[in-house]
């Protein structure tokens, strides 16, 4: 239903265009007057007054739909079950929701949740034609309104330049609010969080036990937050070892040395790499990659568990390197050529080109590189859920079993929680700490992109 009403808008936007664009033309004609823009943009502006009116009220309709119609169900069961408690409200409620929607329940369904459903299934219709007919008549009149008022002095493409910037305005507000509503709402749970454990306790603590809950039940736990913290960087630091001379040394090779026609093939074969699951990828390291070191160990008589921080590292390393060699690559590839032909008509060779001339002008763009990779790297999850083996326990043996903090969030998020304890509240403590540590990797990352980039602008 939703679809087709978007898709019956966009096609009357169509016909607001042509029609918006052929009345122009014929206005001018008419009047002899040269328009005030080109005609699409006086089609363009009809086409947007029929459209974002009603795409304001099918967007606002389809946000509450679902809000209004469980207050409906819930205000048509019994007063018992209105001041229960909420979770018997919100089984009564699905209940009588998928009554309604016609998927059916378990059990018999009694006269009182039969008549709840059969005002949801009212409400609905009557919510849905009211938010039909309001649409279609803003539609239609945003039409006429804006086709009337063309004329050849009518400042179209103003209008339009005004409208893309309250869009683009808009897009970057809701980034930036989506943005500071996930730190605010993991700052509110983490400080939850640590009214049960001390964040001295959490920050340099060493072990990592979270047995306890907020009834008090079960031993006193710890929640150390540096095995974790070792762990993702011990992993982290393995993978960018894989990744970042492999995928810059690519991307030098591809930009300066292959062929056009090499380039052309490899290119698109390594990217590849960055389209594969990361499933995939830890289930790779888990069968293939961890029993392959493990018997790498054996022979040459060292102890290497198959699930480890060097297995996730390898495999998250070869995930990253497509990354890597695809920004670089294009980063390198934009360097002026002037710079190239200077560097080589003063007698340097290609080498030195690439060394003392292509990469320094392209380093704030490779430095942006590593850092993607590098975030990629710290928040990565399901590798290191398969091949690290899970382990919290404070070493820096890369050969044995380690735990990260992604990991450590779906383990405390994971199975039938409860989100009053602090084994639930410890996953936005940890949350806000990744979030800290990308924050502090884009600030370093800018500092020596200003740096560098002064000697070439």
């Amino acid at each position: 239903m939703n679809l087709l009403l978007i898709a019956i808008l966009l096609a009357l936007m169509a016909v607001g265009y042509r029609l918006g664009t052929r009345r122009s033309r014929r206005v001018s004609t008419e009047r002899k007057e040269r328009l005030h823009s080109l005609p699409q943009h006086y089609g363009t502006l009809v086409a947007l007054w029929c459209g974002i009116p009603a795409f304001i009220v099918l967007v606002l309709w389809m946000a509450t739909q679902s809000g209004y119609l469980e207050s409906v169900a819930l205000s048509e069961l019994p007063a018992a079950v209105q001041t229960a408690d909420e979770g018997t409200k919100l089984s009564a409620v699905t209940r009588v929701m998928a009554i309604a929607d016609g998927t059916g329940v378990v059990g018999e369904v009694s006269a009182e949740e039969q008549a709840a459903a059969d005002a949801v299934a009212q409400a609905r219709l009557i919510r849905t034609l009211a938010a039909v007919a309001l649409a279609a008549a803003l539609a239609i009149g945003g039409f006429l309104f804006t086709l009337r008022r063309i004329t050849p002095k009518l400042q179209a493409r103003d209008q339009i330049e005004f409208v893309v910037k309250a869009l683009l305005f808009v897009s970057s507000l809701i980034a930036i609010l989506t943005t500071v509503g996930i730190v605010l709402s993991m700052l509110t749970e983490a400080i939850r969080f640590f009214s049960f454990v001390s964040p001295i306790d959490f920050f340099f603590g060493t072990e990592w036990r979270p047995t306890f809950s907020s009834t008090g039940a079960g031993g006193a736990g710890e929640y150390g937050l540096l095995p974790l913290l070792l762990g993702t960087l011990l992993v982290s630091v393995i993978a960018m070892l894989v990744a970042i001379p492999v995928g810059l040394m690519t991307a030098i090779y591809l930009a300066n040395y292959a062929s056009p026609r090499l380039r052309a093939t490899a290119k698109p074969i390594i990217e590849i790499l960055a389209g594969i699951p990361t499933i995939v990828y830890g289930f790779f390291a888990l069968v293939t990659v961890g029993p392959a070191l493990h018997g790498l160990g054996e022979t040459l008589g060292i102890d290497i568990s198959a699930t480890s921080a060097l297995t996730a590292g390898l495999v998250m390393g070869i995930m990253i390197i497509p990354f890597i060699s695809s920004i670089a690559d294009d980063i390198i590839t934009q360097v002026p050529r002037s710079l190239r032909d200077g560097s080589l008509g003063l007698g340097a060779t290609k080498s030195e080109t690439i060394r003392k001339v292509i990469l320094p002008a392209a380093l704030p763009g490779i430095v942006g590189a590593f850092l993607l990779a590098v975030s990629r790297a710290i928040g990565e999850t399901m590798i290191v859920v398969l091949a690290a083996g899970n382990s919290p326990v404070l070493q820096g043996n890369p050969l044995e079993a380690v735990s990260t903090v992604t990991v450590t969030i779906v383990n405390q998020l994971t199975g039938d929680t409860d989100f009053a304890s602090p084994q639930s509240l410890v996953a936005f403590a940890l949350g806000l700490t990744l979030f800290v540590m990308t924050l502090a990797l884009n600030v370093v990352a800018l500092y020596i992109v200003r740096k560098y980039r002064e000697q070439y602008d």
